[in-house]
């Protein structure tokens, strides 16, 4: 028996800095002259001189461009962090959900990366919201937002909990350096959304996750020290990693979306609109080649936002909600994927879903 429970509200948080491609190309004019010598560049190209598989396909339009189809990214600026982000991001989807702090029975939190090591942001942002609910940490990397929602999800048809709030941040600029080429195509930001129960015969339909260690090796973060001798935290890829990622990425998202599809005892073809984490600017290209579906019926805001990791499929749903490209009773289908953790595809019928507060206009 399906019991109708899915997002009833969606929010989406974003810093004060937009740094767009002039920002680099005034300030590093060297850097952006010899990009294609530098770390950007090596890992987001063909592995060898003509495409080898629907991926690189997708990419080969992008490779003259030095920032590889990012416009503009959203960084932290003075007094900003992973937990105001989340603290705006979780406030606005209270408050277009009609709920006070009191009425949330859980709070799920997926901040990459937190505010301190060794603990998660959700007791913290918990405090600053004045919650007295419990308040856990959950990590599935960049798929973290479509694991926890399957996690609030359950818990609610259960009957376990009544309203899950969940936050995602991601805070990539703390980990790489703006002369870092790398840095070119990571953003910042934070999303927020309520699970609670819905209208008769919507909420998650059917979902699939398999294990990505076939990525295990694409990412690591390391200790290196500053001028001054201060230790920071910096974020590393695997020097194969269009390899690596390429050779996977294909079946990984056919698995889910089929799985997925199943699940929900429906066929891509009945759905409505799929929304993707782009964690580049063909990504969205790629997955629509490789299901067959009109580009119309996705949305793709990578080259406003980069790669704002778990974050990423948040924006886009959150825009194709604003935008009026879902619709109440849509079959909406979700996929992510995330290094060294899992691959998820998730299959909704969309609810009367409120949105909180649209972030500053975007040009």
């Amino acid at each position: 028996m399906h019991i109708p429970v899915g997002i009833c509200s969606l929010s989406l948080s974003l810093p004060s800095i937009i740094r767009t491609n002039d920002y680099y190309k005034e300030k590093y004019p060297n850097l952006v002259a010899q990009s294609e010598e530098k770390s950007l560049a090596r890992l987001m190209s063909l592995v060898n001189e003509t495409p080898s598989n629907e991926f690189e396909f997708a990419m080969q339009p992008y490779l003259k461009d030095p920032f590889r189809g990012t416009v503009q990214r959203r960084i932290l600026g003075e007094g900003e962090s992973s937990l105001t982000l989340e603290y705006k991001a979780a406030k606005d989807a209270l408050d277009a959900a009609k709920l006070s702090p009191d009425d949330v029975d859980l709070i799920i939190v997926s901040s990459f990366l937190p505010e301190q090591l060794g603990f998660g942001n959700a007791a913290f942002l918990a405090r600053e919201m004045g919650l007295k609910c419990p308040a856990w940490n959950l990590d599935a990397h960049y798929c973290s937002t479509l694991i926890a929602l399957q996690t609030a999800s359950a818990l609610v048809q259960s009957g376990t909990y009544t309203n899950v709030l969940v936050v995602i941040s991601c805070t990539y600029s703390r980990l790489a350096d703006e002369d870092d080429t790398l840095s070119w195509f990571l953003s910042d930001g934070a999303g927020a959304f309520v699970v609670s129960s819905l209208s008769l015969n919507q909420g998650i339909l059917g979902a699939k996750a398999i294990n990505t260690s076939c990525l295990c090796d694409l990412l690591s973060l390391k200790v290196t020290e500053d001028e001054q001798g201060n230790q920071k935290l910096r974020i590393t890829v695997a020097q194969d990693m269009n390899r690596i990622f390429s050779n996977a990425a294909g079946e990984m998202f056919r698995t889910c979306c089929e799985g997925a599809a199943d699940a929900a005892g429906v066929t891509l073809n009945d759905i409505n609109f799929f929304v993707f984490y782009t964690a580049g600017a063909w990504f969205a290209k790629f997955y629509t080649k490789i299901l067959n579906v009109d580009s119309n019926r996705t949305i793709d805001y990578y080259p406003h936002y980069a790669n704002m990791g778990g974050v990423a499929s948040l924006a886009n749903l959150y825009h194709a909600a604003q935008l009026g490209k879902i619709r109440e009773n849509d079959l909406v289908l979700l996929y992510s994927y995330g290094a060294a953790s899992s691959a998820c595809a998730i299959v909704m019928r969309w609810g009367d879903v409120s949105l909180g507060k649209a972030p500053k206009s975007i040009s």
